[in-house]
């Protein structure tokens, strides 16, 4: 039978999360929270220079490009692999 490893949290994280649930906040608070979190995360946010801006979009065209032949090719096989098997032959649209 297989061991079981736990790991087992810290006693400063067991006592943070017992406070944390003692102290319950209105919903108001709880929204004003949120509102703070977004706003710090939204801090965090570098704009990209315009080398790179225009660098991740020529990646992503091409990319797009690269996946319409790949699409186009297997509709057209497909539509000859159906064409032989219901007796119209070979006509890819």
């Amino acid at each position: 039978m297989a061991r079981k490893d736990l790991d087992v949290p810290s006693e400063d994280v067991v006592e943070k999360a017992k406070n944390d649930v003692a102290v319950r906040r209105s919903p108001f608070a709880r929204i004003a929270l949120f509102i703070r979190q977004v706003i710090g995360e939204l801090k965090k946010v570098v704009t990209p220079t315009r080398r790179e801006l225009l660098s991740y979009t020529g990646v992503v065209l091409v990319f797009v490009v690269i996946m319409m032949a790949l699409v186009t090719g297997l509709d057209s096989l497909f539509g000859l692999a159906v064409g032989y098997v219901f007796g119209n032959g070979p006509t890819g649209s």
